[in-house]
C-alpha cells in the first residue's frame, strides 16, 4: 500500500474518531438543554405539586441559572490544569446525581436548591466540551465543531423538551427530571468510549487565568453583551406554557408544540451560527442583537392570535441561538491565555441572562401587565446588549491601531 494510500486511511480514521467523540459531547448537551428548559414546559405543573404560584415557580428556573453563573468560575478555578476527560466525567456525573435529586425535592426550598445545585457543572461541562472539540478538528472547521456540541442543547429543544414536557404532563413533573438523570448516565458512557484522553495544560492555574481573564476589557464587554442582550428569549421562554393558554387561547395539549418550535429555531440558528463563524464572528452578533427587538415587538403584537404566534417563537430562538455560538467563540478569541475560563465563562453570561430575563419576565407579569409583556423586556434588552456589542466594536477596532506590551498600547508606525 502506498504511503499516500496509508495517509489517507489515517486521516479517515481521526476523523472518524473525532466525529464519534464530538458526538458524545453534543449528547452531554442534548442532556443539559433538556433539563434546563423543561422546566419552562411544565411550569404549572411544578407550580401546583410545590404548592406555589406559577411566577414563584419561575425562580426554580432562575436559581439553575445562577448555579451556573457561581459554578463557572469556581470549577475553571480548580479545573484548569486536570485532564479533560476526566473533569467532563465528573461534572456529568454530578449533573446527573442533582437532577435526580430534583425530582425527589419534596418543597420549593428544597426544588430551588436542587435546580442551584444542578446549575453549577452546566458552564464548565459545555467550556470543556467546546475545547476538547476543537482540538480535535483543523482551525477551519473550529467554529463548526464548537456548533456541533452546542448543536445538541438545540437540538434537546427539538426532541428532548418536548418529550419530557410531554412525560412530564401525563406522569407528573418529577418524571421529567428522573428522565434528564438518565440522560446524563449515558452522557457519562459515551464520553468515557469515545472522547479521548487529553491531558490539562500543566502550566495553567486557577489564579493565572483568572486574572489573564478578568483584566481584559472585551472579556468584560463580551459577557455583559450575553447576559443583557440574551435575556430577552429567556424573559419569553420561561412563560410560554400561560401565554400560550392564556394569550393565544390555545389548549394546554399543545404547548409541546410550541416547545417544538423554540427547539426547532435553536436547531436552525446553530447551525447558521457554525457558518456565519467563518464569516464574521463579531458581524453576526451585531445582526443577531439588532433582529432580535422587531421580532421581540412581533411576539407581543401576534400573541393574542393564537396558532400565528408560532413562527415568531421560531424566529426568537433562531436568532438567538446565532448570538449563543458567536459569544462563545468570540470569548474564546478574546481570552488569551485563560482559555478554560474563557470557553466556560459565555455559559455563566448567558445564564445570567437566564436569571435575569426570568426574573424580569415575572416581575411585569406580576405588576399585572400581563403574560405577553416580557417579550417588551425583551425588546428592551436586545437593544441594551445592542449598544454593548458595538462598544465592544469599537474597542476592537482602536486596539487594533495599536500593538500591545503588558497592559499599555504601544502606536505603530
Amino acid at each position: 500500500m502506498s504511503t499516500t494510500a496509508t495517509r489517507r486511511e489515517t486521516d479517515t480514521s481521526d476523523r472518524t474518531r473525532a466525529s464519534w467523540a464530538i458526538f458524545a459531547l453534543a449528547v452531554g448537551g442534548f442532556t443539559i438543554g433538556t433539563t434546563e428548559f423543561v422546566a419552562m414546559g411544565v411550569l404549572p405543573e411544578i407550580a401546583a405539586g410545590i404548592e406555589v404560584s406559577v411566577p414563584t415557580a419561575g425562580h426554580v428556573i432562575s436559581a439553575y441559572a445562577l448555579g451556573v453563573v457561581v459554578g463557572v468560575p469556581i470549577l475553571s478555578f480548580f479545573g484548569a490544569g486536570l485532564p479533560r476527560r476526566a473533569l467532563l466525567l465528573g461534572l456529568m456525573g454530578a449533573y446527573a446525581a442533582c437532577n435526580l435529586l430534583s425530582a425527589v425535592a419534596t418543597s420549593y426550598e428544597m426544588l430551588a436548591l436542587a435546580r442551584f445545585l444542578d446549575g453549577l457543572p452546566h458552564g464548565a461541562y459545555f467550556g470543556v466540551a467546546s475545547l476538547v472539540a476543537a482540538s480535535l478538528v483543523t482551525p477551519e472547521r473550529r467554529g463548526r465543531a464548537v456548533a456541533a456540541v452546542m448543536l445538541g442543547l438545540s437540538v434537546a429543544n427539538v426532541i428532548g423538551v418536548p418529550a419530557a414536557t410531554w412525560v412530564g404532563q401525563q406522569v407528573g413533573w418529577r418524571a421529567s427530571y428522573l428522565l434528564t438523570a438518565a440522560l446524563g448516565v449515558l452522557t457519562l458512557a459515551l464520553v468515557a468510549a469515545f472522547v479521548p484522553s487529553i491531558p490539562g495544560n500543566p502550566e495553567a492555574t486557577g489564579r493565572s487565568e483568572a486574572k489573564s481573564f478578568f483584566t481584559n476589557p472585551q472579556v468584560w464587554l463580551t459577557m455583559a453583551a450575553g447576559a443583557v442582550g440574551f435575556g430577552g428569549l429567556f424573559a419569553v421562554y420561561s412563560y410560554i406554557s400561560p401565554t400560550v393558554t392564556t394569550v393565544a387561547g390555545l389548549p394546554s395539549s399543545v404547548v409541546p408544540i410550541f416547545v417544538l418550535a423554540f427547539g426547532l429555531g435553536m436547531v436552525a440558528g446553530t447551525w447558521l451560527a457554525g457558518e456565519l463563524a467563518a464569516w464574521s464572528v463579531m458581524r453576526s452578533l451585531l445582526g443577531a442583537a439588532a433582529g432580535t427587538i422587531p421580532v421581540m415587538g412581533a411576539f407581543w403584537l401576534l400573541a393574542p392570535l393564537g396558532w400565528v404566534l408560532l413562527p415568531v417563537v421560531f424566529a426568537v430562538t433562531a436568532i438567538g441561538s446565532v448570538m449563543v455560538v458567536n459569544l462563545q467563540l468570540r470569548l474564546m478569541d478574546v481570552a488569551g491565555d485563560a482559555v478554560t475560563l474563557g470557553a466556560a465563562m459565555n455559559h455563566a453570561a448567558l445564564n445570567v441572562a437566564n436569571a435575569l430575563g426570568a426574573w424580569l419576565g415575572g416581575v411585569v407579569i406580576a405588576a399585572g401587565f400581563g403574560y405577553r409583556s416580557p417579550a417588551l423586556v425583551g425588546a428592551a434588552l436586545a437593544a441594551l446588549g445592542l449598544g454593548i456589542l458595538l462598544l465592544s466594536a469599537v474597542v476592537h477596532r482602536r486596539a487594533g491601531q495599536a500593538r500591545w506590551v503588558g497592559r499599555e498600547p504601544v502606536e505603530t508606525a
